[in-house]
């Protein structure tokens, strides 16, 4: 009797072991897409990435019309009113719904 109630230990610190390292993983996921994009990036860089819209320096960036954010962008996942949101040119990370890079187009 005392092998099966071993065993039965053995299973429950195993389960018990198996819901703590999921949860760690999720945990670690979801802190990772929370990071925003630093604008020292390389990918950023080369895409002329401002967290602050208002910061584009319009002669280096000629595409740049005043009012154009992340906010109001095609490519912007956020919802409407967040202060950052997804988008696909930078994967696993957020932008700013106030910032802009030369990838903006005009959501429909």
């Amino acid at each position: 009797m005392s092998r099966f109630s071993s065993l039965q230990s053995n299973r429950r610190v195993f389960m018990m072991q198996v819901a703590t390292a999921a949860t760690a993983v999720l945990a670690v996921s979801e802190a990772s897409a929370q990071a925003m994009v630093d604008e020292k990036d390389p990918q950023a860089a080369g895409l002329a990435y401002k967290a602050d819209a208002t910061k584009v320096d319009k002669a280096k960036n000629p595409k740049f019309a005043a009012g154009s954010n992340c906010g109001n962008c095609a490519l912007y996942q956020g919802k409407g009113g967040a202060a950052s949101g997804g988008c696909p040119l930078f994967a696993g990370k957020q932008v700013s719904a106030k910032a802009w890079c030369s990838a903006w187009a005009k959501k429909a």
